[in-house]
């Protein structure tokens, strides 16, 4: 068997080298076969959540959210997957009108069914091609009715990707859901435990959280079952080094294991029947990882980029956002993974540079999230939980590549352009 059989990052599941960590897998089922709450999934980027969902969950309708989606977003792409559209007719700031109309067979049929009739004779009836909607408990009873008849659960991913404001509109229809008996999967990266029972709390007893974290112990347990299905051994140092500049990402490890076993030390296949092969030199650990962060160095300077030109486009507050970035970054591993305090980093910040305020870094810190996204929405680094006043990592691959390359950010130089410029830390206004 080769190596890139058993470790590094694949849309399929690495069988050979997945561990059911802490029981989550007959957790997730269970909760799936009693189909009586709604399931939240949190964990940081590449913690196996993609990963859990597959092996479980059979045939799932899976939205991907994107920076500054709606709730709407997720309805019209839920629906769209069944062959179903979903047209906004006119909006307010309270409500909506529009229609759903199939755009396929499946379509036709569910409309049929959900509406009352047989599936049989549907497909080409008018009365069924349309159907008018506006944002009430009846209207989202429908669109509940057709996700629940179509026998699929309705997954929304990266979570964390809607605004603070539509996350809230979503827990609350998730409570409205519930009374419909149609349980949604919702999977993200917040900090805080429970989030969406915190945005809504009527959402108590009707949402069960999976948390997904890994320790080194158990991230050394993956390490182990692969390589044991190779016919190799890693000494205990090797497996340690590995687990820990992994930071609780079990895809950063399978592409560091991947990278040392076959590229650095050149074993491309198992051992042979009766023999085994042993990875014992911790020396080429730090090469694995060095060739990583250097094939994530587009990755982050196209991030590093894209921050520090929005950065220059905010007139009256570029010194606060470059400052802010500087005290992030510079931020130990453990801070940036369990969250930093905003008041930690006003601490820092304004020791480096005495004109920022409190309550202008707050209002920084709640627009990171646009300062980051690509134009499709996504690109997520840093996250900032308001209700928490926290900053996390979202994609720890950061920590490894600041660890092991060489990097200059952009937002420096912008704090020696900006000097002490009054007008640099007033408050934040974008350049048009």
């Amino acid at each position: 068997m080769q190596v890139h059989e058993v470790f590094g990052i694949q849309p399929a599941i690495r069988e050979h080298s997945y561990i059911d960590r802490g029981n989550l897998d007959r957790a997730f089922a269970k909760l799936l076969e009693r189909k009586q709450t709604h399931i939240a999934i949190r964990g940081a980027s590449k913690s196996g959540k993609s990963w859990l969902r597959q092996r479980v969950l059979d045939n799932p309708i899976v939205v991907q959210c994107r920076f500054q989606y709606t709730t709407m977003d997720i309805y019209r792409d839920a629906l769209a997957r069944l062959e179903i559209r979903l047209e906004l007719e006119q909006t307010t700031a309270n409500k909506w009108g529009g229609k759903v109309s199939a755009t396929g067979e499946a379509g036709f049929k569910l409309i049929a069914k959900v509406q009352g009739g047989g599936e049989a004779n549907y497909a080409h009836e008018t009365s069924v091609k349309d159907k008018p909607v506006g944002k009430d408990t009846t209207d989202l009873e429908f669109i509940a009715a057709l996700i629940r008849e179509s026998g699929r659960t309705l997954v929304i991913e990266d979570f964390h990707y809607l605004p603070e404001a539509e996350q809230r509109k979503f827990a609350f229809d998730l409570k409205t859901l519930w009374d419909y008996h149609t349980f949604i999967v919702v999977v993200g990266v917040w900090i805080s435990e429970n989030m969406l029972i915190t945005l809504n709390p009527d959402l108590s007893d009707r949402i069960e959280e999976l948390s997904i974290s890994w320790s080194q112990q158990e991230l050394c347990q993956v390490l182990n079952k692969g390589c044991n299905v190779l016919g190799m051994r890693m000494k205990q140092a090797v497996a340690t080094l590995l687990s820990e500049i992994s930071y609780g990402s079990v895809g950063l490890l399978q592409k560091l294991t991947l990278r040392l076993i076959d590229d650095e030390l050149g074993f491309v296949e198992g051992a042979s029947p009766g023999t085994e092969i042993l990875i014992d030199q911790v020396g080429k650990v730090p090469d694995a990882a060095m060739h990583v962060a250097d094939q994530l160095n587009q990755l982050y300077q196209t991030f590093a980029r894209r921050v520090s030109d929005g950065i220059r486009k905010r007139k009256n507050a570029t010194g606060i956002y470059a400052h802010t970035m500087a005290v992030i970054m510079d931020a130990d591993d453990a801070v940036l993974t369990n969250g930093f305090n905003s008041k930690d980093i006003f601490a820092i910040a304004n020791a480096r540079q005495s004109r920022i305020q409190l309550p202008n870094l707050r209002s920084v810190l709640t627009k990171f999230a646009e300062l980051q996204v690509d134009a499709d929405g996504r690109g997520l680094v840093l996250a900032y939980d308001s209700q928490y006043e926290m900053v996390s990592v979202v994609d720890r691959q950061l920590l490894l590549y600041r660890r092991f390359a060489t990097v200059k950010w952009p937002w420096e130089d912008i704090i020696s352009e900006e000097g002490d410029k009054a007008e640099s830390y007033a408050g934040d206004d974008v350049v048009q």
